[in-house]
């Protein structure tokens, strides 16, 4: 059964956090990541012409090629974060249906990150995986 977004937020990054921690080419691409710094992501949906709701943010721990944790916040300066990536619904839309590239979007500056570029750019094997997994967790667009 496909999980709605923005409704059914806190199910997806749920089935998100799971996936990744399924995986084992994450598990792979990941070492590494998270050790000896803050390795958390601040994932943040602006709203659009297409989504004129409230900004969804979602937290997802990731140490060593594990996802330690992952849950919506209404609270983005109530977790701790290393590294933030932000774009509109619509630009999240395209990644998660794969017309997008993570590492693409940030170039083109279709998203923005908040935190270190170079490291971030080391691990976009990554990136790529768990833009792979985000993309695999049955999702229906309400806009």
């Amino acid at each position: 059964m496909a999980l709605a977004l923005p409704s059914d937020a806190d199910e997806w990054i749920d089935a998100w956090g799971e996936r990744l921690n399924e995986s084992e080419e994450y598990s792979e691409v990941g070492e590494g990541w998270g050790v000896e710094f803050n390795g958390d992501f601040l994932f943040h949906i602006r709203p659009d012409d297409t989504y004129d709701g409230e900004d969804l943010y979602f937290f997802v721990g990731l140490e060593d090629g594990v996802c330690t944790d992952a849950f919506r916040t209404d609270d983005p300066d109530g977790v701790d974060w290393g590294f933030a990536f932000r774009g509109e619904y619509g630009t999240w839309k395209r990644l998660l249906r794969q017309d997008l590239g993570a590492i693409d979007g940030l170039m083109s500056g279709e998203f923005e990150l908040d935190g270190d570029m170079q490291r971030t750019l080391q691990y976009s094997d990554a990136a790529v995986v768990m833009t792979e997994e985000a993309a695999a967790v049955d999702t229906e667009f309400e806009y």
